[in-house]
């Protein structure tokens, strides 16, 4: 009976080891069946679909260009740079790998002792001194449940050397990224504007010349290692990036320098709500400085939301308006720089009193004396025979109501109305520089068309463009236009040089002549009733052979007057070009158009 139990327990297992041994033998034909499959039927498509797998296109970024000065000193460019990344997922299952003589360049140590743990402790342990932050908080950031998370931003090449070199690949890597980066703090800041997190223009000339300084990305097709790598001979298409053109500006970095320097000295020393100043080449009509007192850094998020206050604020010019009527009235004949007023300090006209600025008995002024003394009253008695028309047209003319046409970011063109709807008063007070609104760009302009023989120039504020390859081409712009006959420009010029000498002792520069205008306007505060005041100074020199006019403007400065306020800012700035230029002497006055009789 146990025999037979024996024999029977002995054919089970045979059967059983028979059994299994089948089923090896043909899991074994179906793997060799499916190597064969997959070495000789369908290697190559799976050979293809590996490297398909690993071959991806990773985009050349295009450098954004530079922004320079007249002398070419950088003001705005971008720098190589690189956002650290990471794959939590991989982090969390990391173990670091001992350093011996056997995995040197592919082990992990911190000053050369164990890492002491694993995981994304680990990992935030070894990347911390390189980045320069806190163990902890990066250690927070590799846990989290996610394949990709930014450590950190805008790192250097030196900083991404240093994390390739910690044997971290597929881990924590570098994205090629660039900084924008400008080189003069609030130098301009609010003109030059900003860039977006893409590296876009959104504010200032980074907005408006955004198309010429942005770059077309490249691209390179290859097959990645883990550590997303280029592997050695494997691109298969690729094409360079185009880097964007680097815009050359008119303006000078030096004189802009100065120029907001003084200014925000001007503010606080006249206690001022804000002070602009322009300045400007006559003969080719280029801004070499406009800033404003705003201290405004270049880039940043207060740079993106302003714009500049040397551009978009408007105001009456004030008396200054009066070279524009005189010039008018001289190109119509209308009247000439010689004939003769007898002045009171007052005026009833249309049912409006019109006074000067400060009292006086009837005066025996020319209408060169009447600019020279910045009389209201005498204005309106020289326009007796001068249009509501003529006088708009003159203003059109000198550009006033117009844009400047240089395109800048929040730039207000000012307010002009048409004489059909100007009132009693208002038709006189445009006579002398009150109920229309300019910027200071246009002030500018309009002085400088009188200095340049009466012909307008285009302003300009790009000087030009230089492209990738080093092609430099320069902006066309209109052709200048002749506003008043040179004669006429040159008699003003004469009056204006007596309007200065008014104001020796406060806009003088040694060695050199002036010719220049205050102006002193009541503007609407923020009451909106006449509580606010803008003291304002242009001036040309030298007079004698006219290089620059020089603008400043100040809302309620402490003294108010524009010849007493802004007047020394132009001195200061004025002093700083003839130094800086090297500008030759003026030759002696010899003689000037009679200012009273």
């Amino acid at each position: 009976m146990n025999r037979r139990r024996s024999t029977s327990a002995s054919k089970t297992f045979a059967s059983r080891c028979m059994s299994i041994s089948i089923i090896l033998a043909l899991v074994s034909a179906l793997c060799i069946g499916q190597l064969v499959s997959i070495q000789l039927l369908h290697g190559r498509s799976t050979a293809l679909a590996a490297s398909a797998s690993r071959t991806l296109p990773v985009t050349i970024r295009a450098q954004r260009g530079r922004i320079l000065d007249d002398n070419g000193s950088v003001l705005a460019q971008s720098v190589e740079r690189y956002t650290i990344v990471a794959d939590p997922q991989v982090a969390q299952t990391f173990r670091p790998t001992a350093c011996t003589a056997d995995t040197q360049g592919r082990c992990q140590e911190i000053d050369g002792k164990p890492v002491g743990t694993t995981g994304a402790a680990a990992v935030a342990r070894l990347v911390a001194p390189a980045l320069g932050m806190d163990a902890m908080e990066l250690g927070a950031k590799l846990s989290a449940p996610s394949r990709y998370t930014v450590l950190k931003r805008d790192v250097t090449p030196e900083v991404k050397r240093a994390i390739d070199k910690l044997g971290l690949g597929g881990i924590v890597y570098g994205e090629l990224s660039s900084q924008r980066l400008y080189a003069n703090a609030t130098l301009a800041g609010a003109l030059l504007g900003g860039v977006d997190a893409d590296g876009k223009g959104v504010a200032g000339l980074e907005k408006t010349q955004n198309s010429t300084l942005t770059g077309e990305n490249g691209y390179k097709v290859f097959q990645q290692g883990n550590g997303g790598e280029e592997i050695p001979g494997t691109v298969t298409k690729s094409k360079d990036a185009v880097n964007g053109s680097d815009v050359t500006l008119t303006i000078d970095a030096d004189v802009n320098w100065y120029v907001k320097k003084v200014l925000v000295q001007a503010k606080q020393h006249y206690q001022a709500d804000w002070a602009i100043a322009v300045v400007q080449e006559i003969g080719s009509g280029n801004i070499l400085a406009i800033d404003d007192s705003d201290e405004i850094t270049a880039g940043t998020d207060a740079a993106k939301l302003n714009v500049s206050k040397a551009v978009s604020q408007t105001f009456e010019p004030g008396s200054i308006g009066k070279v524009v009527s005189a010039a008018g009235m001289l190109q119509t004949g209308a009247h000439k720089l010689t004939d003769k007023f007898t002045v009171p300090d007052q005026i009833n006209k249309n049912g409006q009193v019109i006074h000067d600025s400060s009292p006086h008995g009837p005066s025996h002024w020319t209408l060169s004396g009447i600019i020279e003394q910045s009389s209201n009253v005498g204005m309106v008695m020289a326009g007796d025979k001068y249009t509501n028309q003529q006088r708009y047209d003159f203003m059109t003319k000198f550009g006033f109501g117009q844009s400047s046409g240089l395109g800048l970011s929040g730039e207000s063109r000012g307010s002009l109305p048409s004489p059909e709807r100007w009132d009693g008063r208002t038709q006189d007070t445009v006579l002398f520089g009150q109920g229309y609104t300019v910027n200071a760009l246009q002030l500018t302009n309009a002085v400088a068309t009188i200095a340049n023989k009466g012909v307008r120039q285009q302003q300009s504020i790009v000087k030009s463009v230089t492209d990738a390859s080093g092609h430099v081409s320069t902006l066309s712009k209109p052709q200048p236009t002749r506003v008043v006959d040179e004669n006429v420009a040159a008699q003003m010029m004469d009056t204006m040089e007596s309007a200065a000498e008014h104001y020796q002792k406060f806009i003088g520069i040694d060695g050199y002549r002036i010719a220049g205008k205050s102006g002193t306007a009541e503007v609407a505060g923020p009451d909106g009733r006449l509580s606010s005041i803008i003291g304002d100074w242009s001036g040309i020199l030298p007079a004698d052979n006219p290089r620059f006019v020089v603008t400043v403007v100040m809302k309620n400065p402490h003294g108010i007057y524009g010849g007493l306020t802004s007047g020394p800012v132009f001195k200061q700035i004025g002093e700083f070009l003839m130094q800086k230029y090297e500008v030759p002497t003026s030759t002696p006055r010899k003689s000037a158009i009679p200012v009273d009789w």
